[in-house]
């Protein structure tokens, strides 16, 4: 009998470039140790998972106001502290960079490549009004209990 993996599960409120890669570092530590990692995003965290690109969906006139208003993909996220009007992203992908950090699409694609399991809340996709179309490519849609089914069974759990 195939021994059960531990699991760990992460739920991403936050849009902030530094809380997100926070998550994903997590993620994809837990996945390296074998671990069955699901990622619920939902709110502000769904940002992280926005394609750059603009979808032509058609939207109401509040959603196309949340769609204009929020950051479009995992580069346009911005800091949770010194932000500085966008300068702060900046300076710290050009830290980042100097240092060979991984970029944040680029730990999103590692956690798609080590099985980490991306779920969308629909609930709030529903409110902001973002569609499926305009998340990267990986992506489950879920609510609530798909979220809590998967956490009960986890070792750690996490909110971000």
């Amino acid at each position: 009998m195939a021994e059960k993996k531990d699991k760990t599960t992460i739920i991403l409120f936050s849009g902030d470039l530094d809380k997100a890669m926070a998550a994903f570092i997590i993620a994809n530590g837990a996945a390296a140790y074998d671990q069955e990692v699901t990622m619920f995003f939902t709110f502000w965290g769904l940002n992280a998972l926005r394609k750059e690109e603009h979808v032509p969906v058609q939207k109401g006139f509040l959603e196309k106001m949340f769609g204009w208003m929020m950051p479009r993909g995992a580069n346009k996220l911005g800091l949770s502290k010194m932000n500085m009007a966008g300068l702060g992203p900046k300076m710290i992908k050009n830290v980042m960079k100097k240092h060979n950090a991984l970029t944040l699409p680029q730990l999103i694609e590692m956690a798609k490549e080590q099985g980490v399991k991306l779920v969308a809340c629909t609930m709030t996709m529903d409110l902001l009004g973002i569609t499926k179309e305009e998340l990267i490519d990986g992506v489950e849609l879920g609510g609530v209990a798909a979220y809590l089914g998967d956490a009960t069974e986890g070792k750690v759990n996490l909110f971000i």
